[in-house]
């Protein structure tokens, strides 16, 4: 009867502690003055910029920079925060991962490095640690004149998985007092400034869509529903995709992938690649948005080692769109 009596105890105590033992915070966060560093099972993942200055550079939208795989591979270029033997110097407005446009009222968001006009984070709004992380911010679109257009919310929530980082990045731009028009122009809009390794230009990257099209020459100005990037770093197979929500404006979004380097999904773009793609009679996108409109942006990044189908890729997609 001892001996029962002890079992059950026994039992009753590991129900116990199992039930109310902390989540594991597989995904954490460290504030700091100029960003917010995000932390992946202990180790360094990337850090959201929230400074207009950043490593003695000036930082005219926010950014995640850099990002590294679970197995600690750089994927993101270092230019012009630091210098690395081999890599490109062009472009110096690609940093890690943004979201921009270039023709907004007139202004160019997309390829100016000093400022105005800025994308300037305003405010953190939620940084939830756990087994996946949340972190919610907002930031306004501030014109050459300094007069804010849009007001941005964006919700990025950080996911671990079997050798790769997630993070589903969901955009909502508000005009604020007067109507924003976007022109339709290739320069835009969630991008990513991949590490040399990884571009097609001289090196072993290679773009594939989920139309089945390969190399940039074949994806560049397409709409698809997602893209992926694999190539070697330094012998190791990596890769990054994007995928595109189907609530996202003007799904599925065209794609404005460079061999240099640039992979960027651009939705507003419609024009510029109908008429560079000879399409008869192409038409205009023209996204404009009265005071108090908003329009919606959604897609998910996917960083791994290793490498991934086609069809592991449209089953990832079908997931994420259900």
């Amino acid at each position: 009867m001892k001996n029962i009596l002890s079992g059950l105890v026994a039992a009753l105590f590991f129900f116990l502690t199992t039930c109310t033992s902390t989540p594991v915070e597989r995904v954490t966060f460290v504030q700091d003055d100029d960003k917010i560093d995000i932390v992946v099972d202990g180790k360094p993942f990337t850090s959201y910029v929230i400074s207009s200055q950043y490593l003695g550079k000036s930082v005219t939208k926010p950014i995640l920079y850099p990002l590294l795989t679970p197995a600690g591979v750089k994927v993101t270029r270092s230019f012009p925060f630091a210098e690395v033997e081999g890599e490109s110097q062009d472009h110096p407005h690609h940093t890690g991962i943004f979201f921009t446009y270039d023709e907004v009222n007139g202004n160019g968001f997309w390829n100016n490095t000093t400022f105005p006009p800025q994308i300037k984070h305003s405010a953190v709004k939620t940084m939830q640690a756990g087994e996946q992380g949340v972190l919610t911010t907002e930031s306004e679109w501030i014109s050459k004149t300094e007069a804010p257009l849009l007001r941005e919310e964006r919700t990025m929530i950080i996911i671990t998985g079997a050798a790769e980082t997630v993070i589903d990045f969901t955009m909502l731009l508000t005009a604020l007092a007067e109507k924003v028009e976007f022109g339709d122009t290739k320069e835009g809009m969630f991008a990513i400034r991949v590490a040399h390794q990884l571009q097609e230009q001289d090196h072993t990257g290679r773009y594939v869509s989920s139309n089945g099209d390969e190399g940039e020459k074949s994806v560049w100005g397409k709409r698809a529903e997602w893209v992926k990037l694999e190539g070697q770093i330094d012998g190791a197979d990596v890769g990054i995709a994007i995928l595109n929500h189907p609530q996202s404006t003007n799904y599925p979004t065209f794609w404005h992938a460079r061999a240099y380097g640039l992979f960027s999904a651009n939705p507003l773009g419609q024009f510029a690649f109908e008429k560079a793609h000879q399409v008869e009679n192409p038409q205009r996108f023209a996204l404009t948005l009265a005071p108090g409109q908003s329009a919606l942006f959604k897609f998910r990044m996917i960083l791994y080692d290793g490498v991934r189908t086609k069809e592991q890729m449209q089953e990832r997609f079908a997931e994420y769109t259900r």
